[in-house]
């Protein structure tokens, strides 16, 4: 049987490359952000140049935050053409690794399982990472940084920690290496999946490297950490049990889809049902787009943190299970009004539709109205084959030109920031 080899490529600065890319400069030697000046200077980078970096300034800082000496260009975020940078990318992927071996970690990261490709190309897994780097780099323009390991998560360790100390920018780690190399490594939360609180609890028991992990009382770590200790242990030895595969066949118990939003200034009770109605509509859109159904709905309301009061919080079920906006609205003022306080200003928002399955589980109460539901139905239809033919602002409600609504805004953004288009 083969020695699982994986391969975990990133994409270095990528945002900030991209826009490097696009103005004919070297991200290397350019001083350039990612950023939307636009909102404020507590704006956080979405990216920096590897020149950016090599000055000491951090990849996710806010924009008051870099020197006043630091002359520097500023690229509003264009999300669109990230997302058509990344899906050029992994069509080069492609060419190499069958998408059954390839699972995408985030737009700038993936990880392939190469232990059955390495025969075929007659080549050691470094020289694998080359060739996928360079393709990468002469189609792109797109400087890539690489990890290889005999697990996932040693080839996730291998590109965050010992690709960054060697000349090439390619990690390799077995466990024995692991062991040998990064036992005594600082600070731990160098390492995947240990975050500052983790290091603290850590620390609290005077813990701060993976080689104290591994040599710890483990019932000390299973009172400290609970089930989460086991996979704590399990890397502190290197040791990964997942495989593709497992990641491939994964299903979770039950679905749910959201959306989030923090506002430029902040609103009051009113505004903050104008913003709720506006999400359920657009998510309500996602369902009927998707063929899907919810029976469940939860709202996450934030504060201005200078009051430093607790979010609201809630969930309410329905009787129907519904992509309904008329009706899935009606539960969620009914949620809304019952958990926020109207006296204090409203920051940012989440709304989850939870339990979402097919729609051909549309379940009904007494007091539906299934001749206004098919009604309804047609028209959000309608409303998608019109914003997919001329754009999301194509087709609006009156109430998306009240002020303090944000779907007209929302519309121009991916994953709340500016497309570019």
């Amino acid at each position: 049987m083969n020695k699982n080899i994986y391969i975990c490529i990133d994409l270095k600065s990528f945002y900030a490359s991209v826009e490097c890319r696009e103005r004919g400069l070297d991200p290397l030697t350019t001083n350039l952000v990612v950023a939307d000046l636009e909102r404020s200077e507590k704006t956080i980078c979405l990216a920096v140049s590897p020149a950016m970096k090599s000055l000491g300034v951090p990849g996710r800082c806010r924009v008051f935050e870099i020197p006043k000496h630091i002359e520097y260009i500023a690229a509003p975020p264009r999300m669109q053409l990230y997302i058509d940078y990344a899906a050029e990318i992994y069509a080069i992927y492609l060419k190499y690794i069958a998408k059954e071996d390839i699972h995408v970690y985030s737009i700038d990261e993936v990880f392939l399982d190469v232990t059955d490709y390495l025969s075929m190309y007659q080549m050691t897994p470094k020289e694998l990472g080359i060739t996928i780097m360079d393709d990468i780099y002469k189609n792109t323009g797109i400087t890539a940084t690489c990890g290889i390991g005999t697990n996932l998560y040693l080839a996730k360790v291998a590109l965050d920690i010992t690709a960054k100390h060697v000349d090439d920018h390619i990690g390799e780690l077995d466990e024995e290496s692991y062991c040998r190399t990064l036992w005594n490594h600082k600070p731990i939360t160098d390492f995947w999946r240990v975050g500052a609180g983790v290091a603290k609890r850590l620390e609290s028991i005077g813990i701060s490297t993976m080689g104290q992990i591994a040599k710890a009382d483990e019932d000390m770590l299973y009172k400290l950490f609970g089930v989460d200790a086991e996979l704590l242990i399990d890397h502190a030895w290197g040791k990964e049990p997942t495989l593709m595969s497992d990641i491939k066949a994964y299903k979770p118990k039950s679905n749910s889809i959201g959306s989030g939003q923090v506002l430029g200034c902040d609103c009051d009770y009113e505004g903050g049902k104008l913003i709720v109605k506006e999400m359920i509509d657009l998510l309500c859109l996602e369902l009927v787009d998707k063929g899907l159904v919810t029976d469940s709905i939860t709202l996450h309301i934030g504060y201005n943190n200078r009051f430093e009061k607790k979010p609201a919080h809630g969930t309410i079920s329905m009787t129907v299970t519904t992509s309904s906006a008329k009706q899935i609205k009606a539960y969620a003022v009914q949620l809304y009004d019952r958990i926020i306080d109207k006296h204090t200003p409203i920051h940012r928002f989440t709304v989850t539709f939870n339990n979402v399955i097919d729609e051909a589980y549309q379940q009904y109460d007494l007091f539906t109205n299934l001749e206004d539901i098919e009604k309804e139905h047609k028209i959000q239809k309608a409303m998608l084959d019109i914003k997919d033919k001329f754009g999301k602002n194509a087709i609006l409600k009156g109430m998306n030109l009240q002020e303090g609504a944000t779907t007209m805004e929302r519309n121009r953004q991916i994953g709340g920031h500016k497309s570019g288009e």
